[in-house]
């Protein structure tokens, strides 16, 4: 066993492979110090609190000092957060993540007056103040608070309640480290017969080989070790589950769902018109899928089949260095402004590369108002790596360009548009990709990785989105969500998405108690949403359509300027409509056609 591939830790990875978290805080010293700045300010609360109401200049006085503290909050809450992420198992981390979340509850805590002060101003009161020079530039600011007065409940229970928010995000956290950290994979073959260390990284790798028994082997073994612990997560997921609807219920809203989609003022209906949609186009998944199984030559299509490509062992590899400049090719058609940020992202640490022991799996991009735009990566030498960079790119650039044009208080985006510029650095590369080899066998590849990004984005999140809306359901009508419970539940809607040609594998129903997005509050269907409105930007500044390149760089400079819809809306996508939908289904049959094509 001495022979077993290991990843390197930390302080083996060259450092300019790394992110440079010194430029947030030079070092846990000056973290502290900031740390305890906070809590001093948070002390001077009296000062603001019971004044709102008497004039505007009290209003403003107690908005400056509520939006510092967050800000400052900010830096505090994401350097210990990161720190955390690049090495779930160093305590002091863990202990920085630990202080950093109680100031969070506390500070929410201390603060939970603000809302309900404001909105025991009267109304006519409120917009006559907002009317004046100082206070106009906080008119959305206060017209979005001012949504939600139904819902805001007393000061000293909304305090009470953001005290707690560290208890209810407990079993998130749980599971995060359990699923990061404290599991302990198997030891598996790779395609070269050598003894490889089963991650979440190097599973998503294998799933890819064109070699059927890796495949497998890679499968069943890592949810040998899910379905092991398969009560635990049933319970930390029930938990959470149970910490949304509490919270709904207490704001008064009638679901969960209403509750996590009124904060970006997104309708239900959109979320049921995605699945609608969804599942009247599902023929063209089962065409795919059974494309898939005819191309492979196999009696029984398995779930570990759904991600090795068709055409075979990919044309295309790529070291990082190489993704750089391919990706900064590609997003070219951005304009020289966008990809100046883009190298700057390159030349200056904003990366974390290297996949290391105790990192957090997969990929994100995080930071703050002040902060960089960091990304995590966890960088194999394959396709899909690529893809990951410019997505998470994506979300990067969005961040950079909102927070250099927006105010403190309109400089974040919505979680409902969080997907879009994402995605849409996605189907720009993949035109890129297309539109630059001759090569069939690469246009082939390039097209089953468009239907499995498609497949895998817009289907599953919204079998995704299914299976969550469902469990908030069953837990609302008061069943137990057990772990036996939700695999039914699960796999049942699985073979519903795949459809006949997909042999059922038990352990496919269990998928759930591996993805960490059950955990984030109705937040996956923006994935389908958000691909499918990427779909429709990018083939417009692919195709240099007039004024289409201008109006996406100002829907990534709007932050929370206006709401979601209506910034899409100026961005040319109407999400309140099946439209862009439907426009991203026919885009899947184009190039499903196309690929069926190229195979014959």
């Amino acid at each position: 066993m001495s022979d077993v591939k290991q990843l390197p830790t930390r302080d083996e990875v060259d450092e300019a492979l790394t992110w440079d978290l010194t430029q947030i805080f030079k070092s846990d010293a000056d973290w502290k110090a900031a740390y305890q700045k906070i809590e001093q300010d948070l002390e001077q609360r009296d000062t603001y609190q019971g004044h709102l109401g008497e004039s505007a200049d009290q209003l403003l006085a107690g908005t400056t000092y509520l939006l510092d503290i967050w800000h400052q909050l900010e830096n505090v809450d994401v350097y210990a957060s990161l720190k955390q992420e690049q090495d779930t198992g160093d305590q002091d981390a863990q202990g920085l993540a630990a202080q950093a979340n109680d100031l969070v509850a506390r500070a929410g805590s201390a603060l939970a007056w603000f809302n309900p002060e404001v909105l025991s101003i009267p109304e006519e009161t409120l917009q006559s103040w907002l009317k004046e020079a100082t206070l106009a530039p906080y008119a959305h600011y206060f017209a979005d608070l001012d949504r939600a007065r139904e819902h805001t409940l007393s000061a000293d229970k909304e305090g009470l309640l953001a005290g707690a928010s560290d208890i209810f995000g407990a079993s998130a956290k749980t599971f995060g480290v359990l699923d990061n950290a404290d599991l302990e994979f198997p030891v598996v073959k790779d395609e070269a017969g050598n003894d490889v260390r089963l991650t979440q990284g190097v599973y998503g790798v294998l799933l890819q080989s064109t070699d059927r028994s890796v495949r497998a082997a890679a499968f069943k073994q890592l949810y040998k070790v899910y379905l092991q612990f398969q009560n635990t997560f049933a319970s930390t997921l029930s938990s959470n589950v149970k910490g949304h609807n509490f919270d709904a219920s207490v704001h008064h809203y009638p679901t969960a769902r209403a509750a996590a989609l009124a904060s970006n003022n997104v309708p239900e209906s959109v979320y049921d018109t995605l699945v609608t949609e969804v599942n009247s186009h599902l023929d063209l998944l089962h065409r795919y899928v059974s494309l898939r199984k005819r191309i492979l030559g196999v009696d029984h299509l398995h779930t570990y089949d759904l991600y090795t490509p068709i055409t075979g062992e990919s044309p295309l590899s790529y070291t990082y260095p190489e993704a750089q400049q391919t990706a900064l090719k590609a997003l070219s058609v951005m304009g020289d402004d966008y990809v100046s940020h883009v190298q700057e992202a390159f030349d200056n640490r904003w990366v974390d590369v290297v996949e290391t022991k105790g990192k957090r799996s997969g990929a994100f991009s995080s930071g703050v108002y002040d902060t960089n735009p960091y990304i995590l990566l966890n960088w194999q030498d394959n396709l899909e790596e690529l893809f990951t960079l410019v997505h998470e790119m994506g979300h990067s650039i969005h961040s950079y360009y909102t927070r250099h044009n927006q105010p403190f208080q309109y400089g974040d985006y919505s979680i409902f548009v969080a997907e879009i510029a994402s995605t849409t650095n996605e189907n720009t590369l993949t035109q890129y990709l297309l539109d630059n080899t001759d090569d069939p066998k690469v246009k082939a590849f390039v097209l089953n990785h468009y239907l499995d990004g498609f497949k895998g984005t817009v289907f599953r999140q919204t079998q995704f989105a299914e299976f969550e809306h469902w469990i908030h359901q069953e837990d609302a009508a008061g069943h137990p969500l057990t772990a036996q419970h939700m695999a039914d539940y699960y796999g049942k809607l699985n073979q519903t998405y795949y459809g006949d040609d997909l042999t059922p594998d038990p352990e496919i129903a269990y998928e759930w108690a591996r993805i960490p997005h059950f955990y984030y509050n109705y937040y996956v269907f923006q994935y389908a949403t958000g691909f499918a409105a990427a779909s429709t930007l990018s083939h417009n500044i692919t195709s240099q359509k007039p004024g289409a390149l201008e109006h996406y760089l100002n829907f990534l400079k709007a932050g929370s300027s206006a709401y979601p819809l209506d910034v899409m809306k100026t961005a040319g996508v109407d999400m309140t409509k099946p439209d862009y939908l439907q426009d991203a289904f026919a885009v899947f049959e184009q190039r499903l056609n196309e690929f069926e094509a190229l195979l014959k």
